[in-house]
């Protein structure tokens, strides 16, 4: 008996796979400070989990549409609407969580052999889910010198007549970077000019911590690149939803359909019950949100100045997101706990081993010689984690 191709190579996810080491240490008495985990930890709203109540209790627990119940779909609309996207139910597809979204728009795009151009670094879960429906990740190194952000003459060289997609991730998991207005321009001229989708993960749009410098879907920036483009969002991170797999798509009414003919096929809709509080959260949640922004801020704030004050590390301000994309590079070649460091997955795991703080190295995205630190954890844990990453340093060189 065989697995298939295609399933041999899927991994799983890192990034996972390491928080649930942590939570076993954890389990087991260790004092373990979690930086891997990509969840907010606030609980859900008070509001949206008496929602979901009410929704049981009256009952609603039968199938709705596959593509969500109208009056999700709706509420989706105005919230989008707020953040200058125009969109109608029939282009909405609401999902498993936002790797969900990613599959299905992956799905609905590609046929075997054509190719995605992939920013590195990148969310992990890309190259896999592109993988999984027979697509050909292409990765593009950014530069640090470029904020890590990809380029449209860097999109020129890697195009070629087998693209159909680029992915598009602002604000950005792993490094926090968030695209400009003038940047987008450059890569809907790009998409537009040769004629592919663009798949804008907008996960981290409600993450931003400079008025100054608000978030800009790629979508809002004309009729050409609104019709080229796939917005992928979700309620996991805005309103610490992380466990009720609430996610959407915004596109065109045409790939929309096919999505939604996909998902019919595939998973149905999305659990019933969580699409009442999802509605509740959009229409009554973003007080609460705009409290844990305040709160992820001045933890970023924290964070930021611990670490570029230990020596031979160094980070950039996040401008949005809730990761500290930190620069290891100083700490290879040594030798820590008998096991020379050569690369980020080795700088983790002798902080894994030896002072118990979980990162996650930056091979899983794609990139060499970082580590992301994800402040969505208690100010207690950020102080101590901050502290056993500076001893690390300080024992060792």
């Amino acid at each position: 008996m065989k697995i298939s191709n295609i399933a041999s190579k899927i991994r799983p996810s890192q990034t996972l796979s390491i928080s649930a080491e942590a939570n076993m240490k954890k389990a087991m008495g260790v004092d373990v400070i979690n930086f891997s985990a990509g969840e907010p930890d606030f609980d859900t709203p008070e509001n949206v989990k008496q929602a979901a109540i009410d929704a049981i209790n009256d009952n609603y627990t039968k199938y709705t549409q596959y593509e969500g119940n109208i009056e999700l779909r709706e509420a989706i609309c105005d919230s989008l609407a707020a953040r200058g996207l125009e969109y109608k139910p029939e282009q909405i597809v609401v999902t498993n969580g936002s790797k969900h979204a990613l599959k299905n728009a992956f799905s609905a795009i590609i046929d075997p052999g054509d190719e995605v151009i992939v920013p590195a670094p990148y969310w992990n879960s890309y190259i896999d889910i592109i993988n999984m429906v027979y697509g050909v990740p292409v990765v593009v190194e950014t530069k640090k010198q470029n904020v890590f952000k990809i380029t449209a003459d860097e999109l020129e060289k890697a195009y070629t007549d087998r693209t159909r997609a680029l992915i598009i991730n602002s604000p950005n998991n792993p490094t926090g970077v968030m695209y400009t207005r003038d940047e987008l321009e450059a890569i809907a001229r790009f998409a537009v000019e040769k004629d592919i989708y663009v798949i804008s993960d907008e996960v981290y749009s409600s993450l931003v911590y400079s008025k100054k410098s608000p978030h800009i879907s790629i979508a809002s920036l004309g009729d050409d690149i609104y019709k080229r483009t796939i917005v992928v969002d979700g309620l996991s991170k805005k309103y610490a939803m992380t466990g009720w797999r609430v996610g959407f798509s915004a596109s065109d009414a045409e790939v929309a359909s096919a999505m939604a003919n996909i998902q019919s096929n595939s998973t149905s809709n999305v659990n019933s019950i969580a699409q009442v509080a999802a509605i509740e959260a959009l229409d009554n949640g973003n007080d609460v949100a705009a409290d844990m922004l305040r709160e992820f801020q001045h933890r970023r704030d924290y964070i930021v100045q611990r670490i570029t004050d230990i020596p031979l590390l160094s980070c950039m301000i996040p401008k949005g997101a809730f990761y500290l994309f930190v620069d290891v590079s100083k700490l290879l070649g040594n030798t820590v706990g008998g096991v020379e460091l050569k690369n980020s997955t080795d700088v983790a795991r002798a902080l894994m081993d030896i002072y118990n703080v979980a990162v996650v190295p930056s091979d899983a995205f794609g990139y060499n010689n970082y580590i992301r630190i994800s402040f969505a954890t208690s100010m207690r844990d950020i102080v101590e984690g901050a502290r056993r990453i500076e001893k690390f340093v300080k024992d060792n060189y």
